[in-house]
Formats: structure tokens, sequence, C-alpha cells
């Protein structure tokens, strides 16, 4: 199978795993020892970027007060159930740190603290999307995912990730290859 980095995973309808129903996911990493990718339509409850920055202690007290509510009121997304406590950052090529990861010619992804600091308080990448947590696949496994129909795959589509809102991501990316959840059946063929 070719590499899928930079294409979306979109959950089929009796996906088994309850952790990733209607999960849209960036695959920002595949290759023969597996692959990584973040879902990027589920947002954590009761969690907001401004306690991020308050708990890893980012920023004077007063400056994160101080910041912007579209800021500060920034959803955190549960990127997935694989290193739940680590940060990971989806943003716009006009970000580049030296940790960042080139996904796309029009995403990158950077899981230091740099980024966070940078989306607070500047220079900001223009569009970002940040998650906690990511999904892992060992060597094969997400190939297998796909042939037993548990993965439909979604070219990369910028405006999914930063555009499109949070609730609308998974009707959009069937909407993109064209179906709808009335229309998606647990019968997809892989050829």
């Amino acid at each position: 199978m070719n590499s899928l980095e930079g294409q979306f995973l979109v959950a089929m309808p009796d996906m088994e795993d309850e952790r990733f129903a209607e999960s849209v996911i960036l695959v920002v990493g595949h290759g023969a020892e597996g692959a990584m990718g973040l879902v990027v339509n589920h947002e954590l409850a009761n969690l907001t970027f401004a306690d991020i920055i308050d708990e890893l202690d980012l920023g004077d007290p007063d400056a994160v007060i101080r910041l912007p509510d579209s800021i500060r009121q920034r959803a955190v997304m549960r990127g997935g159930p694989v290193e739940k406590g680590r940060g990971f950052v989806l943003h716009s090529g006009d970000y580049h740190s030296g940790n960042t990861y080139k996904v796309t010619e029009e995403v990158g992804l950077t899981a230091t603290l740099d980024v966070l600091k940078a989306m607070a308080f500047g220079p900001a990448p223009k569009r970002s999307l940040f998650a906690l947590g990511c999904c892992g696949w060992s060597a094969g496994q997400l190939e297998s995912e796909i042939t037993a129909n548990g993965w439909l795959t979604v070219p990369f589509n910028r405006e999914l990730i930063f555009d499109v809102p949070v609730e609308d991501r998974y009707d959009h990316a069937l909407a993109s290859l064209h179906i709808t959840r009335a229309t998606l059946s647990s019968e997809a063929g892989h050829g």
C-alpha cells in the first residue's frame, strides 16, 4: 500500500473501537514501521488552550489572563488514545521551528513547547489545531484495518482541518467522497 501520509482516515459507521467512532484522522506519518495520526474532529470537554498554558506555566499568569478570548477559549482536540498527555500542533506552513515535521506542503506538525508559546504570545502560525494524544498503528495494522473496511481514505484538504466547524468535519469528509451517512454502507469495497 502506498503511504497515506497527509490523507484523512474516516471511521466507518460500524467501527468496533468506540474511541474512534465518527472520527476523522489526519495521517501524519505512514511507513513500513507503522503509522501515526491525529483525530481532528473530537474536542476534549471542559479543557481550553488557556488551561494548557496555565498548567505548563508557559507564561506570566497576568499575560495569560490578558490573552484574547479567541486564544484563551480555543478548543483542545482529543488527538487519540496514545500519549494522551502529550501535545501536538497541526499548523499552517508559515510556522516552522527546528522541531517541525512537514506533513504536506501546507501543514506541519510540531510537538514542542515553542509552538504553544507562539500560539499564545506570537509570532503564531496563521492557522493551528492543538491536540492532546495521538493515534498509532504498528507495522501492517492500519493496512489490515482498511482492508477490513474499518476506514475510508480521503484526500488531503486543508480546509477540513482549519475552516470546517469541528462538529461538521465527519460529514464534510464524507461529502468530499460524494457520500453521506445515509448512503455509507459498512460493506464498502476496497480494490
